[in-house]
Parts: structure tokens; sequence; C-alpha cells
């Protein structure tokens, strides 16, 4: 499956939020060295209820907006 991300990092609260054709992800980690890219993939990995190594951001990696794959677990 492939879901389109808008992240918010640094927020002071962690919540997903269903806008339109993304899902607005708001983490609580700064944007340096990967740490809101992997905080997102633990929050995406928990509500869709998959193991993390099931998610890989496949475009956006530095971006706000991201592509994420969420590849289902068999």
């Amino acid at each position: 499956m492939i879901v389109k991300v808008k992240v918010t990092p640094k927020s002071k609260k962690e919540a997903i939020l269903k806008k339109g054709e993304f899902l607005k992800v708001y983490v609580n980690a700064p944007p340096q060295q990967g740490k809101a890219n992997k905080r997102l993939i633990e929050i995406l990995a928990e509500y869709y209820k998959v193991k993390k190594d099931k998610i890989k951001i496949r475009k956006g990696e530095h971006c706000r907006e991201k592509i994420v794959e969420i590849s289902e677990d068999n």
C-alpha cells in the first residue's frame, strides 16, 4: 500500500489525522539525523499494526511531504 504523508516534527503531541488523500502525522522528534523519520515509521507501524521493517520511505526522506510504502504482514 502507498500512503502520502505530511509530517510535522517537534510537535507537543503525537497524532495521526486523515486530511483528504494525505495522512498528517505529528511527531515529537526533531528533524535532525533522521530522528523524525524513525519516529514516523514507529507511529505508522503502530497505526497500521505492522512491523517497522514493513514500512519504507520511498520519496521525500528530507522533506515534510513523503511517499511511504507499507508492505502487508503475511
